[in-house]
Order: C-alpha cells, then sequence, then structure tokens
C-alpha cells in the first residue's frame, strides 16, 4: 500500500532509521518517535493517516504497553510490537491489549517488511483484484485462479487456503496459524489436513508448486525461486 502512513516508535535512533530506511523504499511514508509520549503526541496529530504502528516495549517516559493501551481507547488500527523478550506470558499480555502480531528483535528487516505488508493486505485489503506471482493468477473477485493462463480446479478449501500463502508471500507460516486464519478457531481436527491439502494445491500448479516451500518443523511458506 504504496503512500500509507506508519508511525514507527522506538528509543533506539538506529533502529528507527534502520526501520525507516527498509519501509520507504516500499513508498511508505514513517513518523518516527523516540518515546512513548512523543508517539501518542504524534497519533492524536495524525490518527486519520497513520495506517500501522511499530511499537517497542521497553521505552522511557511511557512503555509500549501503555501506548498501546491509550491507542486502543480510540482505535483499532494494526499494531506490531517489537520486543526483545521472547517469554510466553508477555506475548499473551499483549494479545489482551490489542496487539496485532510481534516480531522479536533481532530480526531481518525484509521480514518485518513482508509482515507489515502482509497485515496492511489483511486489514485494509488491496486494490488490485487481479495479483500475479510468476504465472500464478489469482481473481479475488472471481475467487479464480490461473497458472500460465490455463485456469485450476481449486476447492473452496483449497482456494483459500492458496490466497492465505500468497497474501502471506515470503513468510513462514506454521500449521496452527494456518488452521487459526484458514479453518478458523472452531476447528479441532487433525493439523495433518493441512499437509494433504497443500499436496493436492501442488499437483494442481503443475511447476509452479515448487514455490510453497515446507518450513520443517513449523509448515509452509510460499516463496518465488527461480
Amino acid at each position: 500500500m504504496e503512500g500509507t502512513y506508519i508511525l514507527v516508535v522506538d528509543d533506539e535512533s538506529r533502529m528507527r532509521k534502520l526501520l525507516k530506511d527498509f519501509l520507504s523504499t516500499k513508498g511508505y511514508h514513517i513518523l518516527e518517535a523516540e518515546d512513548g509520549e512523543k508517539a501518542l503526541d504524534i497519533f492524536v496529530e495524525n490518527r486519520n493517516k497513520i495506517k500501522l504502528v511499530l511499537l517497542d516495549i521497553m521505552m522511557p517516559k511511557l512503555d509500549g504497553w501503555s501506548v498501546l493501551r491509550k491507542i486502543r481507547q480510540e482505535s483499532n488500527l494494526p499494531v506490531i510490537m517489537l520486543t526483545a523478550r521472547g517469554e510466553e506470558q508477555d506475548e499473551l499480555f499483549g494479545f489482551e491489549l490489542g496487539v496485532d502480531e510481534y516480531i522479536s528483535k533481532p530480526f531481518s528487516p525484509k521480514i518485518l517488511v513482508a509482515r507489515v505488508e502482509a497485515i496492511l493486505k489483511r486489514v485494509y485489503g488491496d486494490t488490485k483484484q487481479v495479483k500475479d506471482y510468476d504465472g500464478i493468477t489469482i481473481d479475488q473477485e472471481g475467487r479464480t485462479v490461473k497458472v500460465d493462463g490455463k485456469e485450476v480446479d481449486l476447492s473452496l478449501r483449497e482456494y483459500e487456503l492458496l490466497k492465505y500463502l500468497l497474501d502471506n508471500e515470503n513468510i513462514a507460516l506454521s500449521r496452527d496459524k494456518i488452521l487459526n486464519n484458514v479453518w478458523n478457531y472452531d476447528y479441532y481436527g487433525d493439523s495433518r489436513t493441512i499437509d494433504s491439502h497443500i499436496k493436492k494445491i501442488r499437483h494442481k500448479l503443475g511447476k509452479k508448486g515448487k514455490y510453497i516451500e515446507t518450513i520443517r518443523g513449523i509448515g509452509y511458506k510460499f516463496e518465488i525461486k527461480k
């Protein structure tokens, strides 16, 4: 979503510069804050423009949790927490407050950009109805998929699974995450059903099926490798 405003909140100037450099190359406009109080001031002044917040937890004046609480009183815009901690309790606490996703430091800037783009597409949609992934074209309005111009016959679940992988291109997705987003949270079946669906999709995509990569011990990732 080129031209989108993103608020980056981190007390480390080097981290803010790193994030700004990578996100700017994708056409995003970056607003910066070095502490929680400044972040809230910028948010209030630009609440109609900001579409996503990258928010550090440990900061002076107001920490990330306090900033998140204030934002959630007025807005449901997506928030990604940046944290050096990997403790489960912290993550659960954040999800209760309304965190959309966590990214632990140190992280790959390319992966962070990919996650930002995936969340923006999920929340705000994509203006392009037909997208091309190296010959795999997906028509979101017509809910059809073609490979090199030839339509592929996919079941509804296969289509939704493939679309989820494409929407999260270059991101490793766990089986649990796939189940929660494609089969929904009320599904209590075996996660191996994903494996059987992936196998069928790969077969139907032919040579392009190789772009669905198995990530051992995690799940799957759609990545175009030539």
